[in-house]
């Protein structure tokens, strides 16, 4: 028996940001459902991914559907950057290789990257003194840290989620309710407004 795991297409970065934000809130309507990628996979399938986290990833629904449930926490940049390792030491031509390693680094590594991944500050100052010469090894130590960090926390969690149950149990999928990540203040940021306006938490 088969069950069906559906992925809605990404939202169009193009659109207006009001239509966008309509989108996010009411959903994307009748038109955008029949746009929908389904993947099939059988419960034995799934079953299999709950053997290691090495054959989750090595299975391309396998990586789809983790890459799925860390939307739903807020963490796809851990698989992102994972991923954008796997590619980059593909690379062989010394000027993609530097290209590359840039938009890695911009992405993912520096401080206040747009996708910035949880790494220590020994690891990101390694890494940022060799961008400048970049090897096709420039981010083995980061992407194995990230790695770990997805195979003892997200991993475990990712194997009790209803998005995982509902596969290896052969049960239609549930929609998949995003929160949506809200940006923490610290107390620094705040000490030299002054407002009338009194605020009750």
């Amino acid at each position: 028996m088969e069950t069906s795991l559906v992925f809605f297409s990404q939202l169009s970065m193009c659109e207006p940001k009001e239509k966008t934000i309509f989108k996010l809130i009411h959903g994307s309507g009748k038109e955008e459902m029949s746009k929908e990628a389904k993947i099939r996979v059988s419960p034995e399938e799934a079953i299999k991914w709950g053997e290691s986290f090495d054959k989750l990833l090595s299975h391309k629904d396998g990586l789809e559907t983790f890459t799925r449930f860390l939307k739903t926490e807020f963490s796809e940049e851990n698989i992102e950057f994972w991923i954008a390792c796997e590619d980059f030491k593909k690379s062989k031509d010394p000027q993609q290789i530097i290209r590359k390693a840039k938009a890695i680094y911009e992405k993912f590594i520096q401080n206040d990257a747009p996708q910035e991944v949880n790494l220590d500050f020994h690891t990101k100052e390694i890494i940022s003194k060799s961008i400048t010469q970049p090897t096709v090894h420039s981010f083995d130590v980061a992407q194995s840290r990230v790695y770990q960090l997805m195979e003892q926390d997200s991993y475990m969690r990712f194997l009790k989620s209803d998005i995982y149950l509902d596969l290896t149990e052969g049960r239609s999928q549930r929609p998949t309710n995003l929160r949506r990540r809200s940006r923490s203040f610290t107390y620094n940021e705040f000490q030299d407004v002054k407002s009338d306006v009194a605020i009750w938490l």
